[in-house]
């Protein structure tokens, strides 16, 4: 493994990037404010998973095809953009029953659909794989007993785990403000349009963002 002193300047870096809002701490929120606490727990897991799938991308050295195939990047983050911009479309249209929300429809069903949707979100996210090939090197040393993929693996898995805290912070402190609010029909409507336009400006942008 790398020395003690570089995995502190790992961690302590690690956490500045991972508490600085970002498109996966707003997802979160939106999920949340749209859908429940327990979407947005849900959505911060299917993040953490859909990351995990760019470490082990990065470990295995997959990430540099974003680099050498440029158009490939292009495909994947509009793809990304345009299923963002669809789920937002679709929260903000959303109807419930007699004006009000569903109490159902926000438990459990809404919980899987915001655990399998964010895992679509972050895997068709190709800055998270530049990210990863970009930062996890200047943290690898290559004297190291471990291989080099392994020390992609273990670093790249300890990032995920505290930008995933973050996420669950964001859930944490939007799910106060759903608390609150959750006994307005109103109130319930806003937030889940609410959370649909964030859902479709993070989307716009991804597609807009230059690489």
């Amino acid at each position: 493994m790398p020395s003690t002193e570089l995995l502190i300047a790992f961690f302590i870096t690690t956490s500045v990037f991972a508490y600085i809002p970002g498109p996966a701490m707003l997802y979160a929120t939106a999920q949340t404010i749209a859908r429940g606490r327990w979407s947005g727990f849900m959505a911060a897991v299917g993040i953490h998973l859909g990351c995990t799938v760019h470490v082990i991308a990065a470990a295995a050295g997959l990430s540099v095809l974003f680099h050498a195939v440029p158009v490939l990047y292009l495909v994947v983050k509009l793809a990304g953009a345009a299923y963002l911009v669809w789920l937002g479309i679709s929260m903000f249209r959303a109807k419930s029953d007699g004006g009000e929300i569903n109490p159902h429809a926000i438990g459990a069903k809404s919980g899987r659909r915001a655990f399998m949707e964010s895992i679509t979100v972050e895997v068709l996210n190709p800055k998270t794989a530049l990210f990863f090939l970009a930062f996890l090197p200047q943290f690898i040393d290559a004297s190291a007993a471990l291989p080099v993929w392994a020390q992609f693996l273990i670093l790249g898995s300890l990032a995920n785990l505290i930008f995933s805290s973050a996420d669950i912070v964001c859930v944490l402190l939007a799910g106060v403000i759903v608390t609150r609010l959750k006994r307005s029909s109103g109130a319930q409507r806003l937030m889940r349009r609410a959370g649909g336009a964030l859902l479709v400006g993070l989307g716009a942008h991804l597609a807009l963002q230059r690489t």
